[in-house]
């Protein structure tokens, strides 16, 4: 089954399946499957065209996968634009909602290089 030009993975369960959809949460993808009366825990072989279509019509509604990422992008570039704070925190590559910096934040600051890290090479005489 393939929906938003991604493919579900026949052998998971659909509510995990959705999940591979980018915009698609676990709660988002139970709240589609309950409005369309699908099991959730049915694999998507087992499904009907009919359901399949009622599947990808519902998810097309939603903001997804490259809209949605257009839609963020755009979001953040409207903050650095305005040069509001969160802004500046984006351009940095810094956190943005308060965390500290001191000692976490790696994965937006990367690794530290300190003096005395890592192993020295021995010198030959």
């Amino acid at each position: 089954m393939r929906i938003s030009g991604i493919n579900i993975p026949d052998e998971k369960q659909l509510i995990y399946g959705l999940m591979g959809v980018y915009g698609i949460g676990k709660s988002k993808a139970a709240s589609i499957l309950k409005e369309l009366e699908i099991d959730q825990t049915t694999k998507p072989i087992d499904l009907t065209t009919d359901q399949e279509n009622q599947i990808r019509a519902k998810i097309d509604e939603e903001a997804t996968e490259g809209e949605l990422k257009r839609y963020i992008s755009a979001n953040v570039k409207r903050l650095k634009d305005i040069q509001s704070y969160r802004g500046s925190r984006h351009s940095k590559r810094l956190p943005v909602r308060g965390q500290r910096t001191k000692t976490n934040a790696r994965t937006l600051k990367g690794v530290k290089k300190t003096m005395g890290s890592g192993r020295r090479k021995l010198e030959k005489t």
